[in-house]
Order: C-alpha cells, then structure tokens, then sequence
C-alpha cells in the first residue's frame, strides 16, 4: 500500500506566536494520526517559482491515514490556533508503492 505524504511549504510566517502554537498542538495531533516527520525547518533550496521558507513534510503508512490525520479533530484545533498565522501550501500525496 503506498504512503501518504504531507508536505508543507510556507510562503511566510507573519506572526510567529501563532506557528509556536500551531506546532504545540500539530505534533501531538500528527503522532496521535500515525505521522512521522521527516523534515522541518531544515535547509531549503528553492527552483523555479518555490520560496527558500520552512517546508515539513510528514509521512504516513497510507494516503487514507495522512487524510484522516487532517480532518481530525486535534489537527483541526491546531489549525484554528494557526488561523492567518501564515500562508502556505499545503499537500496530501500519495506515494508510490
């Protein structure tokens, strides 16, 4: 079964406080969701139209789990402590198997 990825890069971060808070409820909710971090915050080099800012990316043992690690709850309460914190492209792919 292929995995699933979440892969964030963020565009920019205009309040700090509300990442810092974002990132005390996410990590729990990703753990309780099965996710593993992979990277965060780590050396970026962007090409083409990306932007050199913090990128994570998470994986899970299946796309259906990556999927249902977002919509539940304790991930959505930390998204609501993110609110406009910052922009960011968010993603839920589906590995190759």
């Amino acid at each position: 079964m292929p995995k699933g990825y979440w892969v964030s890069a963020y565009r920019t971060i205009s309040d700090p406080a509300k990442l810092a808070a974002y990132n005390k409820l996410a990590g729990p909710a990703v753990e309780a969701g099965g996710g593993r971090i992979l990277a965060r915050g780590s050396r970026v080099v962007a090409h083409d139209a990306g932007i050199a800012e913090r990128t994570v990316l998470i994986e899970f043992d299946s796309f259906e789990q990556a999927v249902a690690a977002h919509e539940s709850a304790a991930y959505q309460e930390a998204l609501v402590a993110l609110s406009d914190g910052v922009e960011r492209d968010f993603r839920i792919v589906e590995g190759i198997d």
